[in-house]
């Protein structure tokens, strides 16, 4: 009796569920106006196919929405990685660039000078808060030593102070233990540049520039200091920078500030002196009459 009741009770549920289908198609298809039956099936099942539409809608979103973020962060990864490697070449080319610049500033460098000098490349910059305390270089004791002058394209750089294995560091033209006797280009006044030190600059200064009589002859902002030549480490004429600020006099030397002609933080290559020009023949310029031979001068 019990098995015949579920079966009956399945039939029912199953004839109810086919026909619930069948009354909402009729009900949707049917033309003019509604009869009661299509109206209460409508009005039954209209919040449920709202709720339905809904739901598929909210899905079918969320997916279209996945799946375009999914596109989305593909393509930014791509661009991302296009980025860096733009960014590669370009920080390469500019090291390029940079180096054949600086390779060119060389060879002016050793066009201008008359002397036996090698060139050597910049592998090490130290640095303090601010600025860079020294440089080393790819060049040892089998090829440069001490003492020897060292040259950027923009004017000298310093001395080497020592040498070890197959490098050296180099003494800047800022360090306070530096000491080069300079010229005042314009007026001709001689003194001694040295470094002032300072962790923010690489000022120098020339504490015993002499103090000419005549105020148009002294020091003045703006003039450039030359080397002087004195001292056979550093040829005459080389640029090192420029007066920038004047500190006073004590009635027989003067005292100013000058700023370096060269930017050590860029330099990437330098010129080693290996040994001083010679000097300038002082009688070069002038034409030499020849002397008598036996007491007699040919007409």
């Amino acid at each position: 009796m019990t098995t015949i009741r579920r079966r009956l009770i399945d039939w029912v549920l199953t004839g109810f569920l086919l026909l619930i289908p069948a009354l909402v198609l009729r009900a949707s298809l049917s033309r003019g106006e509604p009869s009661a039956v299509d109206e209460t099936v409508l009005r039954i099942t209209a919040p449920l196919q709202a709720a339905v539409s809904w739901m598929a809608d909210g899905v079918g979103s969320v997916w279209s929405g996945y799946v375009a973020l999914i596109d989305v962060e593909s393509e930014n990864r791509e661009l991302r990685e296009d980025n860096e490697r733009l960014r590669k070449d370009l920080a390469s080319m500019s090291r390029k660039a940079y180096d054949v610049q600086a390779l060119e500033e060389l060879a002016l460098v050793k066009k201008r000078i008359a002397a036996d000098m090698i060139g050597a490349r910049v592998i090490g910059a130290p640095l303090t808060p601010f600025r860079v305390s020294r440089l080393r270089i790819d060049r040892g004791a089998s090829e440069i030593q001490p003492n020897m002058a060292v040259i950027a394209g923009t004017g000298p750089v310093g001395v080497i102070e020592k040498v070890f294995g197959d490098y050296a560091d180099v003494l800047l033209v800022s360090d306070t233990r530096s000491k080069i006797d300079v010229v005042v280009k314009r007026t001709g006044r001689r003194g001694f540049l040295r470094g002032t030190g300072r962790d923010d600059s690489y000022a120098c200064t020339i504490t015993s520039l002499e103090l000419a009589s005549q105020s148009d002859q002294r020091a003045q902002v703006g003039d450039e200091v030359v080397t002087s030549g004195v001292g056979l480490i550093f040829p005459p004429g080389l640029l090192i920078g420029k007066i920038t600020k004047l500190d006073g006099d004590d009635g027989m030397l003067q005292k100013v500030e000058v700023d370096p002609s060269v930017d050590v933080s860029q330099v990437r290559a330098v010129m080693v002196l290996l040994a001083p020009p010679p000097p300038a023949d002082p009688d070069a310029k002038s034409k030499k009459r020849s002397e008598p031979a036996y007491g007699t001068r040919a007409l």
